[in-house]
């Protein structure tokens, strides 16, 4: 479900298309000295209102992604970690070693990663929580690159398992820190992209709330306040939304 706040940026730009379409019937009676008034600019001002909430949405999309795939690649961390604990605790590794091993292991399984920051809706808002996720993964990915460290300085720590081998858990590194990255990207363009949408829609005078307000008071000065025309585009209401 949409929250509230972005139903009602949308909604702000589905009025401005009502009150541009009673504007449009009034043909040549409609005639403002004001530029950004004319028919004309309130169709160019709507494309881009248009165009900001879609980039928003855009970009909302593919931060949700970037959480999908992210949470996809950190599926198997603590099964794995286990796995390696008990793969050192097999070779000739002294007890502080892997002592060391479950200590980062430990780490690993009570170290739970927010779900607060994983919206399904893709009209959701930019999560507030982001930096307390963020922050837990950056931990996951400290903690696992601790116990490949700790694997790679035992000599005898040579498994012939594949997914065990140091080399094939350092790619596994990498992609846990690609993973965390790409959320944290895309994360900051679908911010970009609401600032973007903000200034489209609120901006002091040139916004479309703003410049709404001025169609009607046109309306209102041309054709009389007690007019059916007046009386038409007086209730089209768009607001600013926080």
């Amino acid at each position: 479900m949409a929250s509230t706040s972005e139903v009602g940026h949308a909604k702000n730009v589905a009025n401005f298309q009502d009150l541009m379409a009673f504007v449009n019937g009034y043909g040549a009676n409609y005639n403002p000295s004001k530029t950004s008034l004319k028919p004309p600019q309130l169709e160019a001002l709507y494309n881009q209102a248009s165009a900001g909430l879609n980039g928003v949405i855009t970009k909302n999309t593919a931060y949700n992604n970037a959480v999908n795939q992210r949470m996809e690649v950190f599926s198997d961390m603590r099964p794995l970690a286990t796995r390696l604990v008990n793969a050192l605790a097999t070779t000739n590794a002294g007890e502080e070693k892997v002592e060391d091993a479950k200590s980062f292991n430990r780490k690993i399984q009570g170290q739970r990663a927010s779900k607060k920051v994983e919206p399904l809706d893709p009209n959701q808002p930019v999560p507030k929580t982001i930096s307390s996720s963020q922050q837990s993964y950056d931990q996951l990915i400290q903690h696992f690159e601790g116990m490949i460290s700790v694997l790679d300085s035992e000599p005898s720590y040579t498994p012939n398992e594949t997914d065990l081998k140091i080399t094939t858990l350092q790619t596994k590194l990498q992609e846990l820190k690609d993973a965390n990255e790409n959320v944290s990207k895309a994360y900051a363009q679908v911010s970009n992209a609401r600032l973007d949408r903000n200034k489209i829609l609120y901006a002091k005078d040139a916004g479309l709330v703003d410049v709404s307000a001025d169609v009607k008071k046109y309306v209102k000065s041309v054709f009389g306040a007690t007019s059916e025309e007046f009386a038409q585009v007086k209730g089209i209401q768009l607001v600013k939304v926080k």
